[in-house]
């Protein structure tokens, strides 16, 4: 319990969540408890932290090398182990839903934007996630140009009845519907 104390001490001294876990983790040489600690200060729950660190453990924390503290921590906020989870509201989640269908619509997502993708529902940063789907396109053979494009209509269109809505988002939608009505007629 000490050792979440101190990490939450760090995070409110304003370190990060990666590099509390360094100082952490090079104080008490315990990679995994450090960052178990780290996730317990933010406030993580238990059995997400459990998943989270089960999924890295043998590939980051299992044998660590001296004095590579300060990349692992970098590495595990990348993967998403810091990442705080936002409750959703019935909106947010019903514009999650839309995104899962843009997904399957655009026939095809690189690793790298699909992990993006989560992490953003994760943290609730779903203008982020709507802005790097609108620049994506669907792959010629196996998506779907107008599901795709009407979909993020959709999904634009609710993100916007937000309080004080990103300006980008207006501009992406705009482009959304071009896109649709293109898609619709070819």
């Amino acid at each position: 319990m000490r050792i979440a104390l101190t990490a939450k001490h760090l995070l409110d001294t304003a370190a990060t969540p990666a590099q509390a876990y360094a100082d952490l983790a090079r104080r008490t040489r315990a990679p995994l408890r450090s960052a178990r600690a780290v996730c317990t200060a933010l406030g993580i729950p238990a059995a997400e932290t459990a998943r989270r660190l089960g999924d890295c453990y043998h590939a980051l924390l299992a044998n660590p090398r001296p004095g590579s503290e300060a990349d692992t921590g970098e590495l595990l906020e990348a993967l998403g182990v810091f990442d705080v989870p936002k409750p959703l509201t019935p909106t947010e989640l019903a514009v999650v839903d839309l995104f899962l269908t843009a997904v399957d619509a655009v026939g095809g997502i690189r690793p790298g934007h699909q992990h993006g993708l989560t992490r953003w529902f994760t943290t609730g940063n779903l203008t982020t996630a709507y802005l790097s789907l609108t620049a994506a396109q669907p792959m010629p053979r196996t998506g779907d140009p107008t599901l795709y494009w009407t979909t993020l209509v959709t999904a634009g269109e609710l993100l916007t009845t937000a309080p004080d809505p990103d300006t980008r988002l207006k501009h992406a939608l705009h482009r959304c519907r071009t896109n649709a009505t293109h898609a619709a007629n070819p």
